[in-house]
């Protein structure tokens, strides 16, 4: 297995590829460095099969989707993520091969609900949910400390204490650690209980990273349109969340509400259906397609997407032009497929 750190800078990107084959793939890969990881590529007669990111960024754009297009890459994401256009969707515990490499899945949720970690025998891929003496933020796009501290100490510090430890970041020049020295020394969990690491977490007061606005929403969205004003975080937490449940009941009542589904239109026909009546005008035609929905101005209208963030969004946008009663579908048609409520395909 050759393993390579290819950014030298707080952000990491890690290439994994099998010698004998040829073949590679590179971990949480930033879209400043595209140029980088290909000229690597191409120096070591490496193929890259697929890019994975370890759950959606909110301080640098993903370099997946440019991969994909250039170099053919499969763009590997948990099933939780938002994004469209991704390839495979992975779930805790299964396997993505790289040659004769295999890297197992763990699902660990907290600093975001699509947050991966990867194990491959010697060593993890923590991304941000496990830092070198440290743990990613959970105080926006949908983190909870709760769910982190479980991943952390339920999911990767069963781990052999000699399992060398990657992460996705690191702000004090350090390469790698171990589970036990994590274990023993890591301030933010060492000695803590659930219930104080919580409130550690909600109480750190931390600054939003540098240009969330750029980067956040079209990770979610994987849009890069200038014509698309995203809305401010401020105005995504001001959007009204139904869940699966409450919006069944509602299409018993008159008016029907309208139902506005904002993916793209492979997914509106794919895996996970739609939900039947609904209306599709992806998110980034929402803008000039608003018109379309005048006539349900003095009608309650429910956005709809794969995980509930894209259509929030789309709920925050159709609240600025003037909407008064929009709402969005909480967790999405991923959710709304888990209550085994009707689709259509």
């Amino acid at each position: 297995m050759l393993v390579r750190e290819l950014n030298r800078g707080k952000c990491k990107t890690y290439l994994i590829a099998c010698e004998k084959s040829r073949v590679a793939l590179l971990v949480d890969p930033i879209r400043e460095k595209v140029d980088r990881y290909l000229a690597f590529l191409s120096y070591h007669t490496l193929k890259l099969e697929a890019v994975i990111d370890t759950h959606t960024h909110a301080d640098h754009r993903t370099a997946g989707f440019e991969l994909k297009d250039l170099a053919g890459a499969k763009v590997i994401m948990h099933r939780r993520a938002p994004a469209p256009h991704v390839d495979i969707h992975v779930e805790d515990g299964e396997m993505i091969p790289v040659g004769d490499v295999q890297l197992q899945v763990i699902y660990t949720p907290g600093h975001t609900p699509d947050s991966i970690s990867l194990y491959a025998g010697d060593r993890v891929y923590t991304g941000d949910t496990l830092l070198i003496r440290g743990t990613g933020r959970c105080d926006f796009a949908g983190g909870d400390p709760g769910e982190q501290f479980d991943s952390v100490t339920q999911k990767l510090f069963v781990l052999p204490d000699e399992t060398l430890v990657f992460p996705a970041h690191d702000y004090r020049g350090n390469t790698q650690s171990t589970i036990g020295e994590e274990k023993r020394f890591n301030p933010r969990i060492s000695g803590r209980t659930r219930g104080e690491y919580v409130d550690l977490m909600n109480n750190l007061g931390l600054p939003l990273p540098d240009k969330i606005q750029e980067v956040l929403q079209p990770n979610q969205s994987a849009l890069d349109d200038d014509r698309l004003r995203f809305p401010s975080l401020a105005e995504l937490n001001q959007v009204r969340q139904l869940t699966p449940n409450r919006v069944q009941a509602l299409l018993g009542t008159f008016p029907l509400p309208v139902l506005l589904d904002v993916r793209e239109p492979e997914e509106y026909t794919g895996e996970l259906g739609h939900i039947p009546g609904s209306i599709l005008i992806p998110l980034q035609d929402l803008p000039s397609r608003a018109g379309e929905l005048e006539g349900y101005k003095d009608r309650q209208i429910i956005a709809i997407c794969r995980a509930g963030v894209r259509s929030t969004t789309a709920a925050a946008i159709l609240t600025g032009l003037g909407f008064e009663q929009v709402s969005n579908l909480k967790g999405g048609m991923l959710d709304w497929n888990d209550h085994n409520l009707p689709v259509d395909m």
